[in-house]
Parts: C-alpha cells; structure tokens; sequence
C-alpha cells in the first residue's frame, strides 16, 4: 500500500528548521541551576493521566519563582516608568561643592531615572490629577548619589512626622477601597482643610502642573534644601531644580480624562518611543545657590518645604545636562527594583536640619527593606554602585556578593586592617560640622507659620486661563466631597489666599465663603500647645508673581517629538500629504496617519499609504496637533463619518493647531471650527496650508487664552 503523502504547513515547517539549527548554548532553556531542560510544557506524573509527583523539580522551580513574582508595590509612587542615560556637566562647580561628579566636565556620568505618579496602584492611570516623582540615580566614582525629588518644588506637610497622616489620608478609603489615584473625596479634603501648612502645594496640585503632557515636558526639584560643601569645608544652600529642553507643558483636565480611558500609559509609552525613536529626553540641571551668612534674608525659612525660593530673588545656574538615551531591558529588573534614597549621597553633598528631609533619611531604607525583602537590594544589578564596595557585611536574605578572608568587622589585624577609613584626603565623608546648642523639644519654629503667602504668590504667577483650570480643579474635587461641612472649612482656607478664587469655587459648590475661616484654622498643633502660637502670620509678599511658576509663556522650544495626526481617507491628494509630512518630519516631529478603516488607504494616484491608526483606535487627545491634507474623495468621505467630525472638534476644543488643505475647507465648515474661521492663526487655526505658521503654531503648545470660546460639544 502506498504511503500517503503528508503536506506540512509553511509554519510548521520553518519551525522544524529552527529546531534543526545548531543552537549556542545562551539560547537552552535551563533550571535557575543551569541544567538543561527537555520539556518545560508537561509535568512529571505517576501515568499520562495519573497525579502529578512531588519529586518534579523543575516543575515547584517554575511555580515557585511565578508564586513569588510580584513583590510589594511602593506605598507611594507605585506606578512608574524609568530610563538609563548620562549627565554632562557644564562648568567645574568647586566654588560650591567637593563631589566630583559636579568638577569633572569630561566625565559623563552614568543615571537611571524613574517618574512615577504619588497616590495610585501600579494599575492605575499615568493621568491621575498628582504630583510625580523625579527622581535620578547618579553611578558616580565617589559611590552613588540619588536626587529623590517631584514635578512640584513644595510639599503638603513641614514635618516628616505627618506624612503616614497624610498618605492615609489620600489614598482610597478604608472602608470601601475607593477612589483609586485620587484625591477627589472626603478623608484627603478633611486632612488638608485643617492643615493650613498644605495651602501652597494645593495650589500647585490644583494646577496643571498635575497633569503634565509628557515626563519628558515636566520640571523636577529636589523639594528640600541641601547643602554643598567645598574643598576648603564652606557650605551654601542649594535647592535643586530639573529644567527640560522641549519646555514645560500640561494637557486639559478634560483630555486627561479621556487619555485615562483611551491609553492609560500615556506617559509610560510616550517616554519609551521618545527613546527608542532617538529623540531623547532632556532636561538641564540647576541650582539656586544661598550663601550661609543669607540664610535668614529672603523671607522664608529655607527648612520649611512648603517654601520655594522665587526665582526673581535667586536665579536658576544652569550647570549640566541629562540626556536619557537608552530603555531598560526588563522593567522589573530594573524600572521596579531600582531603590532610591535621599540619603544616598557623595563627598561635597549634606543635608540640612529640614525636618521633613530628617524623617526621610530614616523612611526610605526601612520601605526598601520591605519592598526589596533584604538589606543587600544595594546588590540588585540596578542598584549596585560601580565604584568598589567594601561594607564588611556578609550575611542577609540574597547576599550576592562573594567575600573572600576571615574578617568582617573594622579594625582588625587578621585581615591587615582592611577596609580602611577613607582619610578625607583619600574622599573620606564627613558630615558639615554644625554648631548645635538647644534643648530637646517637639515644637516647630515660628519661622514656618506662613502658609498662605507663597499660596497666593503661586496663584497671582497664573495666566487668567491658568486660573481658570485651577479654579475647575478645587470645583471638581471639592464637588466630589459629600461632607458640607469639609467643604465649608476649605472655602475659609481658600479665602486666606484669594477672596476671589474662594468666591468663584463656592460658586460652582453652591455655598458661600465664610466671612472668616474656622478657629482654629490650623488643627496640626501638640495637644496641649496654645493654638494662637500655631496660628497662620499674615499674608506677607517680596514680589507679587513670578514668572516662573506660570507654564503659559508663549515659549516656542520646536516641535522634536510632538505627535501630530494626519486625518484622511482614501482618495487623498498624496502631494499635499506627503508635502506636509516631510515639512514636519524635518522639524522633529511624529506623524501618524488617522483613517476611517485599517491597513492602506488609496491616494487619488491610486498609490497605498499605510494607515497607522483607525478612528476606533486612537483619538485626538493623544496627538499635539492636526493636519487635513487635500483630495476630493477623502474629503468627501471624511464629511460623512461622526467620528472623524468628533476628531477635529476635539482638537479644536482643547485648543490645538489644526491646518487644512483648501480642499479640505469643505470638511471644515461641517464642524465647530467653522465659526472661528476668521480668526486663523492667532487662534491656531492654518487653512491656508502655510506649514511654517503651523509649526510655529504647534510649537506654542497650546491657545489657552481662547479655550472660553471654545465650548463645542466634543
């Protein structure tokens, strides 16, 4: 009998080559011991249908290892995204500090940096209304040294000792685990209303500041003050503050809602393409330097966290660049296990008595030990210092490191004395020699009982459209709150800082602003202190606003990287397209063609185009900008899809440049866009398909100033 033939498919066959290739032997799975596994897909079993048997190592490794995968998530800045890159320095800075990361300016030094949101879950969204983290490890030959900072450069509290108050108080409520990564509910409000300290960081919270359009397009500061220590032992104060190339920017709070629910790892993939299409991230390293002997003459308290000092008073030197430049290979590895810690710093840094900064120093290791399960997470690849370390420990849950010799104590003879104390010639740390001469207390200097001037300065620093988003944002949150009451007593705290802004909340509240806030306004003081002493000062203002705290300034930093979407269907004119697209491409930016269905639509030359994305599939809050190139058909065809008419509402909305071909003027006048025709550029709107003032347009960011007139149903 003949055999019969049997046709394998092209799959199956290509899977038959691999598996007759010569593999190298980094390509063989193996056990965590390295042995060679044959079958990884069945367990071992008493029979093909009998119980599994305990002697299957292979099989309790794999289960085992997957059992214990997820590790703690942060208690705070659990979601987060990160990247390795370097950081060049500008000019030597010896005048102000001995670290040698900050005198070498041939040296680039190795970072990994990671942003992260405050209050969610891993699994919530990158565009919650919160803070974010910054925070960047230097690898530096003196050891490493981790600036741990936020996108804000104040904070809620002024003492360490409030910050699990605080923390409980936004996170979701315990009895029912709701909300997530919000801030929007009774316990946070309650908290903060009866902490006047907090006013100032609302403010910022309140912003825009708190919806940032991109990690790469949001500022970073060091929040404390920290002291720099030269060579001849002199100290100076030092704030630090991250600048970024591409500028500051901020997306609507009505985009941001939508992004939530379209792509909820905005930023988390914004970062990753950035890198991997080379446009790297950005941002320039500053200091405001405050020699000791100024300590007391600007008009805060350079201890007090919920204090900045305004850049009017002293400038922002820029001294070096960080550059991000490469992604992690693994995220957990690298992005989750990274551990940083504000006390992990080099010869020439030191801090201050901030007493918010104090409670850090101690938090951080004791989270990591949690979190990470071990005190040798300093061992973990992403965290291992690339200068040598000698620390004379030895034991630990995952000791990786291999010592060698009989000693693990200092001094010794045994081992010949080694590892020697570093002399401070050789490097050696040493802490900034302080006069200290006071009594142990649990009091807080009257020096920090401002709360409401640099609140008001904040609030004064907006543009009226700035204001106008702040105000929504204390609307919807506070509108969130059930508890009149809670809201009432924030409406005082408000007034302290604005009537105004007291006034037009209440109003969107369906309340009235108390004629004086509640007493005592400030209900953070020892049980047994006199609540006067704790009492806020009055308002006192150096300068009234400060150009640097708003976002709206008309600064046009390029278009490198912006996203601008190309709407068109088949039949469109290929030239205007392609015109346009290498116009913006040449110029930095990302061009995406949008399409009413998948995979190629047909230019009028009967020419395919690839479709990037489908109308279903994306959406206008995810691009910076709009084109609409020319061709009848597409045009045609455009007039007659909802979504595609939403598309370029939405854009209108939020207050984005849109150009249009002038065939595409058609398509136009079935929108909202219509009726601000007349406006053209000045309201961001190029239907004369002039592509140099569309990019000069897409380079402002956004038209903030008209978003009152543009209330269009999108």
């Amino acid at each position: 009998m003949a055999k019969k033939k049997v046709t394998i498919p092209d799959n199956e066959k290509q899977q038959e080559l691999e598996r007759d290739k010569e593999h190298p032997e980094d390509t063989l799975l193996t056990t965590n011991q390295g042995l060679k596994i044959n079958d990884n897909q069945n367990s071992l079993k008493a029979g093909e249908r009998g119980p599994s048997l305990l002697e299957d190592f292979i099989l309790r490794e794999k289960i085992t290892h997957f059992d214990h995968e997820r590790i703690p998530e942060r208690i705070v800045h659990a979601r987060g995204a990160g990247a390795h890159g370097i950081f060049q320095l500008y000019a030597s800075q010896e005048k102000y500090t001995k670290a040698k990361f900050l005198n070498d300016t041939n040296t680039a030094t190795p970072v990994f940096v990671r942003f992260s949101t405050v209050a969610g879950s891993r699994g919530s969204s990158d565009l919650a209304r919160d803070a974010r983290g910054f925070a960047v490890k230097f690898y530096t030959e003196e050891g490493n040294y981790d600036l741990v900072g936020n996108n804000i450069p104040v904070f809620f509290i002024q003492d360490a000792m409030k910050f699990p108050d605080l923390i409980h108080a936004v996170k979701p409520e315990p009895h029912h685990e709701m909300p997530q990564a919000a801030s929007a509910h009774d316990t946070f409000w309650d908290f903060i209303s009866l902490m006047p300290e907090a006013a100032h960081m609302i403010m910022w919270v309140m912003s825009d500041r708190a919806i940032p359009r991109s990690y790469r397009m949001m500022e970073g500061f060091g929040v404390n003050t920290f002291r720099l220590i030269n060579e001849k032992g002199e100290a100076h104060f030092v704030k630090f503050h991250w600048k970024p190339v591409l500028g500051a920017h901020a997306v609507a709070w009505d985009e941001a809602l939508k992004i939530s629910g379209k792509d909820p790892d905005f930023h988390r993939r914004d970062l990753w393409e950035a890198i991997e299409n080379k446009q790297y991230p950005e941002w320039e390293l500053g200091i405001q330097i405050v020699a000791a002997a100024d300590e007391h003459t600007l008009g805060i308290d350079l201890l007090d966290p919920t204090k900045l000092i305004p850049e009017e008073q002293v400038p922002v030197e820029m001294i070096g660049k960080l550059t991000l430049n490469r992604n992690p290979d693994n995220f957990f590895a690298e992005t989750e296990q990274v551990a940083f810690h504000p006390g992990h710093i080099v010869p020439g840094i030191d801090f201050t008595n901030d007493p918010l900064l104090q409670g850090r120093l101690f938090s951080y290791t004791d989270t990591q030990l949690s979190r990470l399960g071990s005190p040798n997470f300093h061992e973990i690849p992403i965290n291992r210092a690339i200068s040598a370390v000698h620390n004379n420990q030895r034991d630990g849950h995952m000791r990786q490191t291999i010592n060698t010799g009989r000693t693990s104590y200092q001094p010794n003879t045994i081992g010949g004395g080694c590892p020697f104390q570093a002399k401070l010639s050789e490097g050696g740390f040493t802490s900034y020699e302080e006069r200290i001469d006071a009594h142990k207390i649990r009091d807080r200097s009257e020096s920090f009982s401002d709360h409401f001037s640099q609140a008001k300065l904040f609030y004064n620093s907006q543009s009226t459209a700035e204001k106008k988003h702040l105000t929504d944002a204390l609307r919807f949150e506070l509108g969130k709150v059930e508890i009149t009451a809670i809201k009432t007593r924030m409406l005082g705290i408000l007034s302290q800082i604005d009537r105004l802004l007291a006034e037009n909340v209440a109003a969107g509240l369906g309340l009235e602003v108390p004629e004086q806030p509640e007493k005592p306004i400030n209900q953070g003081i020892p049980a047994d202190a006199d609540p006067e002493k704790y009492e806020p000062t009055p308002i006192h203002l150096i300068i009234e606003s400060s150009a640097a705290l708003s976002m709206d300034r008309k600064e046009n930093k390029g278009i490198v990287s912006r996203k601008v979407a190309f709407l068109v269907a088949d039949g469109v004119d290929g030239q205007s397209l392609e015109d346009a697209r290498d116009a913006l491409l040449d110029e930095g930016a990302v061009v995406k063609v949008i399409a009413p269905h998948g995979g190629f639509i047909r230019n009028a030359d009967g020419e395919d185009i690839p479709v990037d994305h489908t109308l279903l599939t994306t959406a206008s809050v995810l691009f910076d900008a709009l084109y609409i190139p020319g061709g009848a058909a597409s045009i045609a065809a455009l007039k007659q899809d909802p979504d595609a008419i939403h598309f370029i509402n939405e854009t209108f909305r939020h207050c984005k440049a849109i150009a249009a071909h002038p065939d595409a003027h058609a398509l136009i006048n079935v929108t909202y866009v219509a009726s601000h025709a007349d406006k053209n550029k000045d309201s961001g709107l190029y239907l004369d398909d002039d592509m140099e003032a569309f990019i000069a347009g897409i380079g402002l960011h956004r038209f903030w100033d008209l978003e009152e007139e543009r209330k269009v149903p999108a």
